[in-house]
């Protein structure tokens, strides 16, 4: 199976913009696991300009632009070299991407990137990508982690997209102001109604939301590839998600009629 994993910078920072050293470690161990067991791997991964906050000491994520793109540039630093040491210990080679708005807008470029991955894929490495934050602007750029990852896993034709976040995965109200909220397990259709249950954006170093999450779901599953939402607190979660079983929100992926 062709996995896409998109991983939220609250998944592997702390609070601070800080590594989070024992999420790291047991998330690339369990992504290890699961390309022995013979799945094709590929990461979008947030965090550099959380990384760089943390490691510049600025307290808290900047709002100017070329203080965003020193952070990024900072971050993504360590970012890969974290990876590349963890992944090492299992024996995996990592290849990093950085992809701005243009590489997919632009056909021939898309194309190179398209061809780069599926090489990538068939030496055995794990692609690992992120927006090019460095010289990117939200203006221009493509915005958000969960819409790459749902641009990746279309463009790859990926059998499954799975967005590793601080929530649990799509609730019927918001889980943080009403304790009744219920987790909802399937969604067949993304109509009007799940729409309007996004929500704002998510935690302070990041810049997804529920909302930013269901528009990666209209994307994979309108090109054929089912989605989940699920908490990545606990990385061992993935084990149970590619196997199929009910974990966080899994969006069916529309198929062809005959």
């Amino acid at each position: 199976m062709r996995i896409v994993i998109k991983i939220g910078t609250s998944t592997i920072t702390h609070p601070t913009g800080r590594l989070n050293i024992r999420q790291m470690e047991a998330l690339c161990k369990v992504l290890s696991d699961l390309k022995n067991a013979g799945n094709e791997v590929i990461l979008v991964s947030s965090g550099a300009i959380g990384m760089g906050v943390g490691k510049l000491r600025l307290g808290k994520k900047p709002v100017d632009v070329p203080t965003k793109q020193a952070s990024a540039a900072v971050g993504q630093c360590e970012l890969m070299y974290t990876y590349d040491k963890l992944f090492s210990e299992y024996r995996h080679t990592v290849a990093q991407i950085l992809l701005t708005a243009d590489d997919i807008a632009d056909p021939a470029r898309h194309e190179n990137f398209q061809n780069t991955i599926q090489r990538l894929l068939e030496l055995d490495a794990i692609p690992i990508i992120n927006e090019n934050d460095t010289v990117s602007v939200a203006e221009f750029g493509i915005g958000d982690n969960d819409t790459l990852s749902a641009i990746v896993a279309t463009s790859v034709r990926a059998d499954l997209l799975v967005l590793l976040s601080d929530i649990d995965g799509l609730f019927d109200g918001d889980p943080r102001k009403n304790p009744d909220a219920k987790l909802i397990d399937t969604v067949e259709k993304i109509d009007e109604h799940i729409i309007s249950l996004g929500g704002g954006s998510g935690s302070n170093l990041g810049t997804g939301g529920m909302a930013t999450k269901l528009r990666a779901a209209q994307m994979a599953t309108a090109a054929g590839c089912e989605m989940v939402i699920a908490n990545g607190q606990s990385p061992e979660v993935l084990y149970d998600v590619a196997a199929g079983k009910r974990v966080g929100t899994r969006f069916l992926a529309k198929r062809d009629e005959a």
